[in-house]
C-alpha cells in the first residue's frame, strides 16, 4: 500500500516507491501535486530525506527512518516440480520377447537366475509403464536394473523369484518414481537407499527371498526352451556363462521317500544344528544310495515267469535286498543286504541300515570283482551278499530285547561272502537325458534343479544349443573351451613360482583365443599348517606368499584380462589349520580370507585396465576365492566341474579293510553271481583312450581306477565315519555327487596326476605342480568342456 495510516501515523512501506516523511495531513493526498511529490520528490525533499535518516531511533521497535520494518516475504505456493510426463501405451509384452534381455542383464551383470513367474510379473509391469519404447527406448533395461540391484542387496539369492512379496514391494516401489516410462530420481529414487523394503519386512512375512525357489521352480520352471537364437552381443561371450558355486550357497535338498523325488530343505543350515541333524546326515546319504541301486536293471523284478530259479543258494535272489531287521527268524538263508559298513565298540565289523545293524564275519568274503578294484572302508555303503546264522545265545537275548532289535544290534552274524560297491549311474541316465538314439531314458530327475542355476528338462536343451553356438566348429570362439587346474600350489617355495611362471608364460605364448576360460589353483599354499606355534608361521608370512604370486602373475596381463582365476583352499590354509595344525578340519571348508587376498585383487585390475583400451572383449579378468568343495558350472546345467582339494588315497590306505587272495575258481563264482545282481564293472577309458584288459596296466593306471570307482560309486566325497573325516551335518548336501559331475576334480598330491572316464565322468588329479613322480618342471591338467576330456600338461 503507497497511502498513510491516520490513526497510527505509521507507514506502511511498499516495495515500489521511495520511502519519505509522512505528511501533516490527509487532505495532502487529495491535492492533485500529491501523486507528483511522491514519485517526483524535490531537491528539498532529498535533503529533508537525507537529514531524517542520521536520526537516531528511539526504538527499532517501531518503524522509523533507521529501522523502518521491513515487508514479509512471502514464498509463492509450493508446487511438484514440473516433470516432463509423456503418455505411454500399454501394450502386453509376452514374457518370451522379454526373456533375452532380462537373462543378459540378470544373468551377465548381477549373476542371477529369473524364474518363470518373476519373468512374467515384469513382462507385465514394463508392457504397462514402458509401452511400446521398452526396447527402442531402452526402457525395459533401466527398470531391469534398478530390480536386480535391489534384488541383489536385500538378499544373497541367485534366484529371482515371486514368492512372498519381495518382488511385488520392488515392483510398487518402483511404480511410484516412474514418469513416461523412466525412472525419475527426483521422485523419490536414491542411489544410496536403492529401494528400502517396508517396515517390519522380515523373512517371514514373505519380504526377503527364501533360500530355494518354491517346489513347483525344481521341475516346472516353464522358462522358453525353444530353438529361437539370442542376437545379443553379450550372450556371445563363454565367460559370461562360467559360474563357481560356493559350497555354501548350494541348495539343500532332501530325497522324499514317499514321493520319490527331491524336496527343498525347510530349515536354513547351521554350524550349530540340532543333534538329530547327524542322522539326517547318514539317512540322506542311504535315501540317495538306495534309490539308484533299486532302478539298476539287476534289482528289477523280473516279468517272465519261471525265469529265476527256486534254489536260493545258487544267488538267484541276490537282486532282492533284504533289511536287516528282517533277518530274524531266518537263519541258514542266502540274503542281499545294503547298509553302512561300520566298526562296533568291540572291535567288531558290522552293517548297519535304517532298520538295524548286525556283525559281519568277512573272513571268506570276497570283494566284487577283486581288491585292486576299489577301496573296501568303514563309513562307506555297500551291497553284501552271504548267510544270515543265528547262535543259540545270540538269538535268545535278541528276542527278550536285551541285545537287539529293530532300530539296534541283532543276534547272530552275517557270514558275509561276496561284498560290493552299489552300481553307478550315469549323469545322463539320473537327468534323463538322451545320449544316443537307442539310449534309453533314466530316472529322469530332469526337473529337479541341484544347483539352482536351472532344471534339465526346462534349460538343458538350449544351454547345449548356445555352447555348439559359441563354442561350436565355426564358433567365433571356436578353441577357447578349455579349463586349467593347478593342485598343491606351495606359494612359500621359489620353484613353485617358477613353475606359475611356466604355466602363465605357456598360454601367453598362445593366440587369444587359445587363453583358458579359468585358471584353478587349489591348495594348499603353504608348505606347512599356517598360523601355528609349531610351524611357527605368521599372518604376516602368509600374506607375503600371496603378495608374491601377485607380483609373478602381473608380468601376464594378455592372460589375467582375458581368464579367471579360481582359488580352492586346502587343510592347511588359514583359517582352519590355525586350530586343526594341518590336520583333517570339517569340510565344506570357508574360502582363504580377503584378509590375505588383496593384492591379488589388484593384480587383476591393473592388467584390466593396461588390455581395456586394446582389447575390445566384453568381460575383463576377475578372480574367485571359493570354498573346498566348489563346484563350476558351464552354460547353465549344461556342464559341472566339482573341485575338492583332500589327501583322500593316504586316508583309505589306512582305513581300508584285507581279504583273503582268491583263486581263479573262486573269482569266476563271484563274478557269475554278483553279475546276476547287475554289479558288473563299468569300463573306464584312461586319458580319453580305452584301455585293453589284457594288457599290463601301470600301477599309476590301476591306483587311479582304483580311486576313481570308489567315489563315483559312493557318490560322496569323504564316505569315511565322521571321526575320519569331520563334515559339517547341515552342509553334507554339498558333499554328494549325485547326479555324477560332467568332470571331477580330486586334487591329491599322493596320487599320481591322471585324467580318466568313468560312466561319462572325466575324473581327474593334478597332483603337485612342482615335484611330479615324472621330474617335471612343472604339472597340471587342461580340461576340455566340449569334449569332456582332461589331459595332463607337462613342462620340462
Amino acid at each position: 500500500m503507497s497511502r498513510l495510516d491516520t490513526q497510527s501515523s505509521i507507514p506502511v512501506p511498499s516495495s515500489s516507491i521511495i520511502p519519505e516523511s509522512p505528511p501533516s495531513s490527509p487532505q495532502r493526498l487529495s491535492k492533485p501535486n500529491a501523486s507528483r511529490a511522491i514519485f517526483s520528490p524535490s531537491k528539498n525533499r532529498v535533503k529533508q530525506l537525507a537529514f531524517d535518516l542520521t536520526l537516531p531511533s528511539s526504538s527499532p521497535a517501531f518503524a522509523t527512518p533507521q529501522h523502518p520494518i521491513k515487508p514479509i516475504r512471502t514464498l509463492p505456493p509450493l508446487q511438484a516440480p514440473s516433470f516432463k510426463t509423456a503418455s505411454v501405451l500399454p501394450i502386453n509384452l509376452p514374457a518370451a520377447t522379454l526373456r533375452p534381455t532380462a537373462v543378459r542383464l540378470f544373468n551377465r551383470k548381477y549373476n542371477l537366475t529369473l524364474q518363470t513367474p518373476a519373468l512374467l510379473a515384469l513382462a507385465n509391469f514394463i508392457g504397462k509403464h514402458c509401452g511400446s519404447g521398452w526396447k527402442n527406448e531402452g526402457l525395459a533395461d533401466g527398470v531391469l536394473e534398478e530390480v536386480a540391484k535391489l534384488w541383489k542387496k536385500q538378499s544373497n539369492a541367485s534366484i529371482v523369484t515371486d514368492d512372498g512379496n519381495a518382488l511385488k514391494s520392488i515392483l510398487k516401489t518402483i511404480e511410484t518414481c516412474m514418469s513416461g516410462g523412466r525412472i525419475v530420481a527426483g521422485k523419490g529414487l536414491s542411489r544410496q537407499s536403492s529401494f528400502a523394503f517396508p517396515e517390519g519386512a522380515s523373512l517371514e512375512k514373505g519380504f526377503l527371498r527364501p533360500a530355494l525357489p518354491n517346489a513347483d521352480s525344481f521341475g516346472m520352471s516353464r522358462l522358453d526352451v525353444g530353438k529361437d537364437e539370442d542376437d545379443e552381443d553379450g550372450l556371445k561371450d563363454p565367460r559370461e556363462w562360467i559360474k563357481v558355486i560356493d559350497a555354501f550357497e548350494q541348495p539343500p535338498l532332501i530325497y522324499n521317500t514317499s514321493k520319490k523325488h527331491f524336496d527343498k530343505s525347510k530349515t536354513k543350515p547351521s554350524f550349530f544344528p540340532s543333534p538329530s541333524h547327524k542322522t539326517q546326515l547318514f539317512t540322506q546319504r542311504y535315501h540317495v544310495v538306495h534309490q539308484r541301486i533299486l532302478r539298476n536293471e539287476g534289482f528289477q523284478q523280473q516279468t517272465m515267469m519261471g525265469s529265476k530259479s527256486d534254489n536260493p543258494s545258487d544267488g538267484s535272489s541276490a537282486n532282492k535286498i533284504t533289511p536287516i531287521s528282517n533277518l530274524l527268524g531266518r537263519s541258514d538263508s542266502f540274503h542281499l543286504l545294503f547298509g553302512l559298513l561300520q566298526v562296533l565298540p568291540t572291535g567288531d565289523l558290522a552293517i548297519s541300515d535304517l532298520t538295524g545293524s548286525i556283525p559281519i564275519d568277512i573272513q571268506h568274503a570276497r570283494p566284487f570283482p577283486d581288491a585292486s578294484a576299489a577301496w573296501f572302508c568303514p563309513g562307506m555303503l555297500l551291497l553284501m551278499h552271504g548267510v544270515y546264522v543265528e547262535d543259540g545265545t545270540g538269538a535268545s537275548e535278541a528276542s527278550l530285547g536285551s541285545m537287539g532289535g529293530i532300530g539296534a544290534t541283532i543276534g547272530g552274524k552275517f557270514l558275509a561272502s561276496l561284498i560290493a560297491h552299489p552300481p553307478c549311474e550315469r549323469r545322463s541316465t539320473t537327468l534323463g537325458i538322451q545320449d544316443g538314439p537307442e539310449a534309453p531314458l533314466g530316472a529322469a530327475f530332469g526337473w529337479t534343479d541341484f544347483l539352482g542355476l536351472g532344471s534339465e528338462k526346462a534349460m538343458g536343451q538350449r544351454m547345449r544349443a548356445l555352447q555348439n553356438r559359441i563354442l561350436g566348429p565355426g564358433a567365433p570362439h571356436e578353441g577357447n573351451s578349455k579349463v586349467v587346474i593347478a593342485a598343491e600350489v606351495a606359494l612359500d617355495q621359489p620353484t613353485t613360482m617358477s613353475a606359475i611362471r611356466a604355466l602363465f608364460a605357456h598360454y601367453a605364448a598362445q593366440p587369444a583365443s587359445a587363453v583358458p576360460l579359468a585358471i584353478v589353483l587349489m591348495g594348499n599354499f603353504i608348505t606347512a599348517p599356517a598360523l601355528t606355534p609349531v610351524a611357527d608361521a605368521s599372518s604376516i608370512a602368509y600374506k607375503e606368499s600371496f603378495n608374491t604370486l601377485a607380483s609373478v602373475i602381473s608380468d601376464f596381463p594378455t592372460v589375467l584380462s582375458r581368464t579367471s582365476l579360481v582359488f580352492v583352499p586346502g587343510d592347511r590354509d588359514a583359517w582352519p589349520s590355525s586350530f586343526s595344525a594341518g590336520g583333517a578340519p570339517p569340510v565344506p571348508r570357508k574360502p582363504v580370507p580377503e584378509l590375505f587376498t588383496s593384492r591379488i585383487r589388484r593384480a587383476v585390475a591393473e592388467a584390466n585396465r593396461e588390455t581395456r583400451g586394446r582389447s575390445k572383449a566384453g568381460h575383463e579378468g576377475d578372480v574367485v576365492w571359493t570354498s573346498n568343495p566348489s563346484r563350476l558350472s558351464w552354460f547353465g546345467c549344461a556342464g559341472e566341474m566339482v573341485l575338492f582339494r583332500d589327501d583322500i588315497t593316504g586316508r583309505l590306505r589306512r582305513s581300508a579293510i584285507r581279504f583273503a587272495k582268491q583263486t581263479d575258481d573262486e573269482m569266476e563264482t563271484d563274478e557269475g553271481a554278483m553279475a546276476e545282481a547287475g554289479m558288473d564293472t563299468q569300463p573306464m577309458d584312461v586319458d580319453g583312450e580305452e584301455q585293453p584288459e589284457e594288457v599290463q596296466i601301470d600301477p599309476d593306471v590301476a591306483e587311479a581306477r582304483r580311486l576313481t570307482k570308489t567315489i563315483c560309486d559312493q557318490a560322496y566325497l569323504a564316505p569315511f565315519p565322521l571321526s575320519t573325516r569331520p563334515v559339517y551335518w547341515d552342509f553334507g548336501h554339498a558333499m554328494q555327487l549325485y547326479p555324477l559331475p560332467s568332470a571331477l576334480v580330486i586334487a591329491d598330491p599322493e596320487a599320481p596326476s591322471f585324467a580318466l572316464n568313468y560312466m561319462g565322468t572325466c575324473v581327474m588329479n593334478p597332483g603337485r605342480l612342482v615335484g611330479g613322480r615324472r621330474g617335471e618342471r612343472a604339472s597340471w591338467l587342461e580340461f576340455d568342456i566340449l569334449t569332456k576330456k582332461g589331459e595332463v600338461k607337462t613342462a620340462q
